[in-house]
């Protein structure tokens, strides 16, 4: 059930994400995908900017924090994305 909820969180991620920036239509499974990375990338941020004084395991739940760091993840790595495709 987890596995599902990580699922269906990335897709909502992935199209926050994708409407943010501009991005337009994308499928489902490249919305899965790009949440799932943006999770990882914004995790890693958060852990960086803050020296690891924010203990990640707060995040494992679903809440509006942890679901504003997928955001922020998911964007940064949409720009890296156009920035290499340049």
């Amino acid at each position: 059930m987890e596995l599902l909820t990580w699922i269906f969180l990335g897709a909502i991620v992935g199209w926050i994400a994708n409407t943010l920036t501009g991005k337009g239509q994308t499928g489902c499974i490249t919305n899965i995908l790009i949440g799932m990375i943006g999770s990882l990338i914004g995790g890693l941020v958060v852990t960086f900017f803050t020296e690891g004084k924010i203990i990640l395991t707060a995040f494992t739940d679903f809440n509006l924090v942890s679901l504003l760091i997928s955001v922020l993840g998911a964007v940064i790595f949409l720009a890296i994305l156009a920035a290499v495709k340049k």
